[in-house]
């Protein structure tokens, strides 16, 4: 796969958006490692296993890891696999729950050098090097996992105002709706699909380029 970061707004475009990221790429036999952290509250395995029936068409070998505290979180096997999957999937759910889990953890070091990162929903709004806070829309320290952009998920008029008031004017503020997805590499995020994203920089709105494929 040509993009290091593959983002979208729910599972139920995740299918869609792998087959777009992958262009001709071949994911039988690949490496695939699932991360529920994010899911712990409402169900890790559940989550686990609805994700691994939208992989199972790619023909991946699929393995679930189990990473929902900080004593996981720090376990080396957990790290060491991160490092090995040829695609790294982290699920849906509590964003915050997720950065206290991988924040200064030997986990959240090995998501740093993960391949191909995939980010489901909320979650991935905690791997910038900002992230927003779902409870009043503010900035505040994201994991540093992917750089270029600050990710956020739909809010109210009001509130999505004030969070573009209080970050840096200059930093691209992604709102991805649950039909959305983006992808990046090296620092340059793209819109992946047609619909369900909204980008700006302060208040100026801002059309990301499309995979030059399409």
């Amino acid at each position: 796969m040509r993009w290091s970061t593959v983002v979208v707004g729910s599972e139920a475009v995740l299918f869609e958006a792998l087959v777009a990221a992958a262009d001709a790429d071949n994911f039988a036999g690949s490496d695939v490692v699932l991360v529920p952290t994010a899911a712990a509250f409402t169900g890790a395995t559940e989550a686990s296993l609805r994700v691994a029936a939208v992989l199972e068409p790619f023909g991946a070998r699929v393995e679930a890891l189990m990473v929902i505290d900080r004593d996981s979180a720090n376990e080396a096997y957990f790290a060491t696999r991160i490092e090995q999957a040829d695609l790294v999937v982290l699920l849906d759910g509590s964003a915050l729950h997720a950065r206290s889990v991988w924040r200064a953890s030997a986990f959240g070091e090995a998501l740093a050098r993960a391949g191909t990162l995939v980010a489901v929903g909320a979650v991935a709004t905690v791997i910038g090097e900002e992230m927003i806070d779902p409870r009043g829309g503010a900035p505040t320290t994201g994991l540093a996992i992917r750089r270029g952009a600050v990710l956020t998920t739909p809010a109210s008029a009001e509130q999505l105002e004030r969070t573009r008031g209080l970050i840096d004017a200059s930093e691209l503020l992604v709102v991805l709706e649950p039909n959305g997805a983006v992808v990046e590499a090296n620092g340059q995020w793209v819109q992946l699909l047609d619909h369900g994203v909204t980008a700006s920089r302060a208040v100026v709105q801002v059309t990301l380029a499309r995979p030059s494929s399409q």
